[in-house]
This record gives structure tokens, C-alpha cells and sequence, in this order.
């Protein structure tokens, strides 16, 4: 299976932020942002920024004279012991921190063996996740997530999933024909975040916008009430903005 790579971003945000951290760790008694930019080549803003999230993300901490040294969430990821567990929690930390800001429900999937996986998520009785009525293993063609994952394997890799779930009309708005979502998956842009409005389920809508590290094809989802589907496009353009920390985590 080959992936469809066109980086976003997020994924412009985490090389940048791996280079901070790289020059970080080098550094075992701490390096100021002076030598940082001049370390990485990163402007002041840029380099700001990106010290606030790593800060937040306990990937970095400031010393007692303001110099930068990395943080105890680098230590737990970096470690190979008890590292699977790290990650699992250092993740649903981010989604429910995503999950507060967006005001939605936030999933986190992944194509594994050619299928569609849901492998964290994060809700709240005021964010309810979706009932999944359908095995999202067989809706990826009426899923955001099912979609977005989709958009991130080439054309016969698309084509090998269809062919393997049959493409049920699971409301009126469910698109069953393979040749037009194919099209419409080709011409999905990364940067934009894919929507479901009301194909997997009426009352329900989606955004979803990709994760992709190395090898692995991932995404970053969220679900609204259909009565907050004015809502859709802003906490999907959030979400958008909050890819990059799960990025990084997997990175690590």
C-alpha cells in the first residue's frame, strides 16, 4: 500500500519543533532562545511559538535563569521502557485538552491493516461521542474519519478498501457510488479538513483532518450535534491547529 504524502502545516510545525527539541537535548545544563535561534535558524516569533507549545506540552521546561532543558514528558517518550503506555496517556491528554477546546467530542484514528481504527478518544456529557450504529470499519466511505484516512493512500489503495466494504446508504446523504467519492477523495486538498454532514448518521456531523507520521496514516477527528453544525468548520479549523502536539507525541 502506498501513501499519498503531501505535507501540512502541522507537519511543517513538528520538523521545526523536533529541531528545537534536538538542539534542547543537546544542551544537558539548558540553552537560551538566543542559541536556539541560532541553533535551528528559526525567527524569534516562529521560535516563540514553538517554546510555548513544547513548554505546554511538558516537552521543555525553563530553568531557574531562563535557559530551556527538556521536560519530563521528552523523558517518558523517549524512554523505551514503559513507552507505549507514555504515549497512550500523554495523547488522551492532548485530546481532552482538544476535546475542551474544540467543544466537541475528539477522536484520534488510524489505518491499521487495512482497516479503520478508532484508537483513543475523548468526550464529556457536554461533548457526547457518536453512537456508532455502523461498524466505523465498515463506513469508512460515510465517516469524516473513514474519509480522511482514506484521502492518504493512493488511488489503488482507496480502491482496495472499497472493495472490501461494500458502500451501504447509511442516510440520504450517503454518497454510494465508488466512482464519485473516488473522485472527490483525489481532489480532497490536506490542508482542508474533511467533512460528514449527516452521511453516517443523521443528527451527527463531522470534521476530520490527517496525522500522518512516517508509514503510519492517521487523523484527528471531531462530532457535533447537528443543531451545533454552525459550529463545524471553526472547531474543525481548531482542531486543524491542534494536530501538531499528537504529530509530535508520535514523533518522539
Amino acid at each position: 500500500m502506498a501513501l499519498r504524502h503531501e505535507p501540512t502545516a502541522s507537519y511543517h510545525s513538528v520538523q521545526d519543533a523536533l529541531r528545537v527539541l534536538e538542539s534542547v537535548a543537546r544542551h544537558t545544563t539548558g540553552v537560551t532562545d538566543t542559541e536556539l535561534a541560532r541553533e535551528t535558524g528559526l525567527g524569534s516569533e516562529r521560535l516563540t511559538a514553538l517554546l510555548r507549545m513544547l513548554r505546554r506540552e511538558a516537552y521543555v521546561e525553563q530553568i531557574a535563569d531562563g535557559a530551556y532543558v527538556t521536560g519530563a514528558a521528552f523523558a517518558r517518550l523517549g524512554a523505551a521502557e514503559g513507552h507505549e503506555e507514555a504515549l497512550r496517556e500523554k495523547l488522551q491528554r492532548t485530546l481532552d485538552r482538544l476535546r475542551d477546546s474544540v467543544g466537541a467530542a475528539v477522536y484520534m484514528s488510524r489505518y491499521v491493516d487495512g482497516e479503520v481504527k478508532v484508537t483513543q478518544y475523548a468526550d464529556s456529557p457536554a461533548a457526547p461521542k457518536v453512537n456508532e450504529w455502523v461498524d466505523f470499519r465498515c463506513s469508512a466511505h460515510a465517516t469524516a474519519v473513514g474519509k480522511s484516512l482514506l484521502t492518504q493512500l493512493d488511488h489503488d489503495g482507496r480502491r482496495d478498501h472499497l472493495a472490501r466494504h461494500r458502500m451501504a446508504r447509511l442516510t440520504s446523504r450517503t454518497i454510494t457510488s465508488d466512482t464519485l467519492l473516488l473522485s472527490r477523495l483525489a481532489s480532497q486538498p490536506p490542508t482542508v479538513p474533511v467533512l460528514d454532514l449527516q452521511e453516517y448518521a443523521v443528527g451527527t456531523v463531522c470534521a476530520a483532518v490527517p496525522i500522518t507520521a512516517g508509514s503510519s496514516v492517521g487523523c484527528l477527528a471531531l462530532s457535533l450535534p447537528v443543531e451545533h453544525a454552525h459550529r463545524l468548520r471553526e472547531a474543525a479549523d481548531t482542531l486543524n491547529r491542534g494536530a501538531a502536539p499528537v504529530l509530535l507525541s508520535l514523533a518522539i
